[in-house]
């Protein structure tokens, strides 16, 4: 019966001595939660802050005559750009207005016209 008991004494020393082998191991224990951090920062917040920075860059430069495609895919020239819209010719004679920060991409000189011929 006294065996039990001692038992459960050294058993009790033995997770104290490990909680204090624990503890004074706290700097190694940041090590992995700093890294995944760092981790996190350079492979998904850095470049998503590059390409908003860029795609704000490209939206404040739209002027008129650039030919652009918007994020619902329209092609088109600019004729007209104010604050938070811009007009936007799709065709001959049509013309439709929408807003600046739906512009996905600047497209090289010529393309809507490119376009707009094979289509006659």
């Amino acid at each position: 019966m006294l065996d039990f008991l001692v038992s459960n004494a050294i058993a009790a020393e033995e997770a104290t001595a490990a909680t204090q082998g624990a503890s004074e191991l706290g700097f190694e224990g940041l090590i992995f939660p700093v890294a995944l951090i760092a981790i996190f920062y350079f492979l998904l917040i850095r470049p998503q802050q590059k390409r908003n920075k860029d795609h704000k860059v490209m939206v404040e430069g739209a002027k008129k005559g650039d030919e652009i495609v918007t994020s619902g895919g329209v092609l088109g020239k600019i004729t007209d750009v104010e604050d938070h819209f811009i007009t936007l010719e799709i065709g001959p004679g049509m013309s439709v207005q929408v807003m600046k920060s739906s512009i996905s991409s600047v497209m090289p000189k010529g393309t809507y016209k490119s376009v707009t011929k094979s289509k006659k």
